[in-house]
């Protein structure tokens, strides 16, 4: 999981996102943020159950439904299932190794 630094690639409210199969930041500083490496690692492991492509549907189809649910972008945000999830486990860096598969639904 190569992590690329590039202020561009990124909206400007965010710091990094995961790219298949790279994590982007804004910042080299980030790089070693084992908690916030672990979120964008989780994600990842996301992608790679989906396929790819169909997460990148999922999510953004979540954030629509999320956004008129609760009429706010940032709640929208992080009450979408992939970040709940990612949240939740960021701190947990042994996280990735126990997961079950698709274990986002839990958070829907």
């Amino acid at each position: 999981m190569p992590i690329v630094v590039n202020k561009y690639l990124i909206g400007r409210h965010f710091v990094g996102i995961a790219l298949w199969p790279f994590i982007v930041v804004n910042n080299s500083f980030l790089k070693e943020d084992e908690v916030f490496i672990n979120h964008e690692k989780i994600h990842l492991r996301q992608q790679a159950e989906l396929l790819v492509l169909p997460f990148y549907v999922f999510y953004f189809t979540e954030y629509l439904i999320r956004l008129l649910q609760y009429r706010n972008s940032q709640q929208a945000y992080r009450n979408i299932s992939f970040e709940r999830e990612a949240y939740r486990n960021e701190d947990d860096l042994q996280y990735l190794k126990k997961r079950k598969p698709w274990s986002f639904i839990k958070y829907w």
